[in-house]
């Protein structure tokens, strides 16, 4: 699974607005500052804080 880089690039964490990355071992948008993974379903990202996981 990868995601397009033009999408990573437009993408923000919800909670503090900075950048996220694509993790390929977790499958999921990761932002180091809040440590949290966001899950991606079905090759979309799901960026809610609520269905975040801490890492």
């Amino acid at each position: 699974m990868t995601l397009k880089p033009e999408l990573l690039e437009i993408l923000a964490c919800p909670q503090c607005k900075g950048a996220v990355r694509f993790d390929e071992e977790r499958k999921g948008i990761v932002c180091e500052k809040c440590r949290l993974v966001y899950p991606v379903q079905d090759d979309i990202p799901v960026m809610l804080i609520d269905e975040a996981e801490r890492l």
